[in-house]
């Protein structure tokens, strides 16, 4: 077994797939050229549409305080949409390579048929009340606490032993959490009409679910999180390449999978316990990214996966709240074309 401290070039040199040069992330110059202006693209389409959801449409004169009133308002959605884009696509990213599969996503895991299991439970015990007792601080960081707890209790438990491994762990992930949204639907069926409708617009994924008071917690959680797995994309690299690689170069690849699921755990739940479910946003980024940076390398396949959601995101928010005056749709556009890109992929999976 070769030693722990290996240089940062060779293990770049190491994780490079055939053809690749064996100094650098990409095959070519051109390669390498293209990522760049791609990230550029990138990067002024989000500041076009960040600058579009801040002024556009702003009914008070520029530079009164009622329109930077406004402009503060909507500043807060973007803040919201930052943190759920850099929770959804570096969590699914870093979970598609722990697990050395590109078609699913953390969500497998049961962390939104939890959180729609505890909000649907509160409704069922304490009634319409029941929403208003899930709002607040402590109970937004007891929500994160208790997906995060769940989550490690289940990675704890199946990747232990002498049989634990992670497809095992994904089928019982799977398993739980059809089990916790057939609890979830048989209390919703029980609930009155009024009452229902209250627990709906709980459980829809909408950046106006999130509260500002939230985001003093959620805003650290999210970039120490995120840091800490894009400063660790060359352990990543090494994980990417299975079991066997990653030991014979001196990883312990059972403690790499917990750290990056760990961090996962603590993305999603922030993810979630904000704005509510979004199942696709996080597979339809890391496809797009991985499309779009074409490399192996998590250094900068992370960045292009932020700023892709960030666009489409922001992108979609823009165009439904000023030209379809639907902005309460959005999560549902992204859900219907990321449940589409989720099921083309399983049709050509066989050549990604």
């Amino acid at each position: 077994m070769l030693e722990t401290s290996i240089p940062h070039a060779d293990i770049t040199a190491a994780t490079a797939p055939a053809g690749a040069s064996t100094s650098d992330a990409f095959p070519d110059t051109k390669s390498r050229r293209r990522y760049w202006i791609l990230l550029a693209t990138l990067a002024v389409l989000s500041c076009l549409f960040a600058a579009g959801t801040l002024v556009w449409d702003n009914p008070m004169p520029f530079g009164s305080a009622g329109f930077w009133r406004i402009t503060e308002m909507r500043a807060t959605s973007l803040i919201v949409i930052a943190i759920v884009v850099v929770c959804q696509a570096t969590a699914t990213v870093a979970f598609q390579t722990a697990t050395n599969n590109r078609i699913i996503t953390p969500s497998i895991m049961g962390f939104e048929s939890l959180y729609v299991a505890i909000s649907t439970a509160a409704v069922y015990f304490l009634g319409a009340t029941g929403v208003v007792a899930l709002q607040g601080t402590p109970q937004f960081i007891l929500q994160i606490a208790l997906m995060v707890v769940f989550s490690l209790m289940l990675y704890g438990w199946l990747l232990s032993g002498k049989y634990g491994n992670l497809q095992v762990m994904l089928l019982v992930g799977i398993v739980l959490g059809g089990g916790l949204g057939s609890v979830s639907t048989f209390m919703q069926r029980l609930l009155t009409p009024s009452e229902f409708d209250v627990l709906t617009a709980r459980l829809f994924g909408s950046v106006s679910n999130a509260d500002v008071d939230y985001l003093p917690i959620a805003i650290p959680l999210c970039v120490a999180a995120a840091v800490a797995l894009w400063w660790r994309a060359r352990r990543l690299n090494l994980v990417a390449m299975g079991r066997d690689v990653t030991t014979n170069l001196g990883l312990d690849h059972r403690r790499e999978i917990m750290i990056v699921l760990f961090l996962v755990s603590v993305l999603m739940a922030v993810s979630t316990a904000l704005i509510g479910p979004m199942t696709f946003l996080g597979f339809l980024v890391a496809t797009l990214a991985y499309q779009f940076a074409n490399t192996y390398d998590h250094r900068y396949v992370f960045p292009v996966a932020v700023l892709t959601g960030f666009t489409v995101l922001t992108g979609a928010y823009f165009v439904l709240k000023n030209i379809f005056y639907t902005e309460g749709a959005v999560s549902i556009i992204i859900e219907a074309v990321g449940g589409s890109v989720f099921l083309f992929v399983i049709l050509r999976k066989g050549r990604l």
